[in-house]
């Protein structure tokens, strides 16, 4: 069964919809809701868009992702219809966030709104409570002194260029640049990227060659890691020890 079918059962089932009150609402008969939900045909684009308005999820989760894997509560609102950046939550109802190695990092700038990419990146939970959409990013380079090269930087996701404070840093997706880790000033529709590390000059971006901007949360050092060790397992061993450090700081 296609995913589509199965979201749009679960979406209905979320709202306690019968099959005959979905329908009304969508306008269409019953027998052709029924054949979306069993994978006996596809929606057409036309009906994607109704679905996708009605529910208030993006069309591209609608038809890549598995919206059973998502807390829907908690997905983020893109301007008046447009629900992007599922909160991703484990059985035991912990929030997870997608990280994105050094590997991953050269086809994000392809795949970063496509959930059936994005499903495939490694998870992991960080060890004190955060709010909102997060996601880890392996640095590269030395542009931001003291974050080593392979080190992952925490970032929220903001929703525009209004969020950002000036002077603070921020992971961002660019058009040509793909993941840049800077501190930013605005300058009208511009934005001036400063490194950390005085040896890099200042460049600028506009603001409409942005895709994605993280504010930044936290960041992992892996300092006693050589850079070509730098894994799942490394991170997650520091996660640990980190998770044992928060507790020692709680009692």
């Amino acid at each position: 069964m296609s995913k589509i079918s199965t979201n749009i059962r679960h979406l209905r089932s979320l709202k306690n919809l019968t099959q005959d009150e979905l329908s009304v609402q969508l306008d269409i008969n019953r027998s052709r809701l029924g054949a979306y939900e069993e994978g006996r045909s596809e929606p057409p684009i036309e009906m994607l868009i109704r679905i996708s308005e009605h529910f208030h999820i993006a069309i591209d989760a609608l038809v890549k992702g598995d919206l059973r894997k998502t807390d829907l509560s908690a997905l983020m609102k893109i301007g008046k219809n447009r629900i992007l950046f599922p909160v991703l939550i484990d059985k035991d109802n912990n929030e997870q966030i997608e990280v994105v190695t050094v590997k991953a990092s050269a086809g994000y700038l392809t795949g970063y709104g496509d959930p059936e990419y994005m499903e495939k990146m490694p998870l992991m939970k960080l060890p004190f409570h955060v709010t909102g959409k997060h996601r880890a990013f392996c640095i590269k380079g030395d542009s931001m002194l003291p974050v080593k090269p392979g080190s992952y930087v925490i970032g929220k996701y903001i929703e525009g260029i209004k969020d950002i404070r000036n002077g603070s840093t921020y992971i961002m997706l660019t058009k040509d640049d793909g993941i840049v880790y800077k501190r930013i000033f605005v300058k009208g529709n511009e934005l001036e990227l400063h490194s950390d590390n005085k040896e890099y000059q200042p460049y600028k971006v506009k603001t409409d060659e942005i895709l994605e901007i993280w504010e930044f949360v936290c960041h992992l050092h892996l300092s006693d890691i050589k850079e070509e060790e730098v894994n799942m397992e490394s991170v997650m061993k520091m996660l640990r020890s980190l998770q044992v450090e928060m507790e020692r700081i709680k009692k």
